[in-house]
């Protein structure tokens, strides 16, 4: 019979934590080995903290991909461009960027997404594509560096935060009117679902997000991140970057109703590798 380790409650919590700050599982397996834990019993109890693969941790998965720089205050360059470090918080990591974009980048973004806006989409447990009442908005993808404007904000955010442009998906633009809303969701993927293997094939788990705002809403629209008790408010111009781990529950946020006017945003998701489709 398989023996199965009981793992003590606070060994779960310090693992989370250590996670949540910004260590890597190897420094964790490091950490515990140093402790005195058995190099084996380490992989399977933060596999199942972490609600990851073993295989993932034994060396048979591929190896883990770069991981972003967190931007620190008060001033982070961009590919010469100063932005601002506005707030920060640690956990889950958040950092609010002021002046990433300037104001004719954001209007140049809205009409050249304009045309092609439809009912915007979530994945499905199988990785499908589907339509879903927790997001109202209507969105579009640019493909990577479809045009210069394109190319010229990947590469801001490439420098900014230490990762290749080939690791970012397609920039999505978004548009909320009146009472819209994306309701509290991770951005990371379950790999408890079904369609885990789907979403993952190409560039792996999800590891950051940027959210640009791409005009200021009359009333509402901001980014809440309940676990933080913090709501962004969306400023033209200005953005909201968080990162996260897989299963951290911490990073759990929500597009919030637009009360007056409306809203446009801009999202990039980065990957653990390469995203090649």
């Amino acid at each position: 019979m398989k023996r199965t380790t009981s793992i003590r409650p606070e060994l779960r919590e310090w693992i989370l934590a250590t996670t949540r700050a910004g260590h890597s599982t190897e420094e964790v397996l490091r950490l515990m080995k140093e402790t005195g834990y058995d190099p084996r019993e380490s992989r399977s109890i933060v596999a199942s903290v972490l609600k990851l693969p073993l295989a993932a941790l034994t060396g048979h998965a591929p190896p883990a991909g770069v991981r972003p720089r967190h931007p620190l205050a008060p001033f982070a360059d961009a590919a010469g461009r100063r932005v601002r470090v506005s707030a920060s918080v640690d956990v889950p990591v958040v950092r609010v960027l002021d002046g990433l974009l300037d104001a004719d980048e954001c209007d140049q973004l809205i009409e050249q997404a304009r045309p092609r806006l439809a009912r915007a989409m979530t994945v499905d447990t199988e990785g499908r594509k589907q339509v879903d009442d927790r997001r109202t908005s209507a969105g579009m993808f640019f493909r990577l560096g479809e045009s210069p404007l394109i190319e010229r904000i990947e590469a801001r955010l490439a420098a900014l935060l230490g990762v290749p442009t080939s690791h970012g998906e397609g920039l999505q633009v978004l548009h909320y009117g009146p009472g819209q809303e994306y309701e509290p969701h991770y951005d990371w993927f379950d790999p408890s679902q079904p369609g885990f293997e789907a979403v993952t094939k190409h560039g792996g788990q999800r590891v950051a997000s940027i959210v640009m705002y791409l005009n200021t809403p009359e009333a509402g629209g901001g980014t809440g991140f309940p676990h933080a008790g913090l709501t962004v408010t969306a400023l033209k111009g200005s953005a909201v970057y968080f990162a996260y781990d897989t299963g951290d529950t911490s990073s759990l946020h929500a597009g919030l109703p637009v009360t007056g006017g409306e809203k446009w945003i801009a999202t990039k998701w980065l990957r653990e590798r390469p995203f090649l489709r």
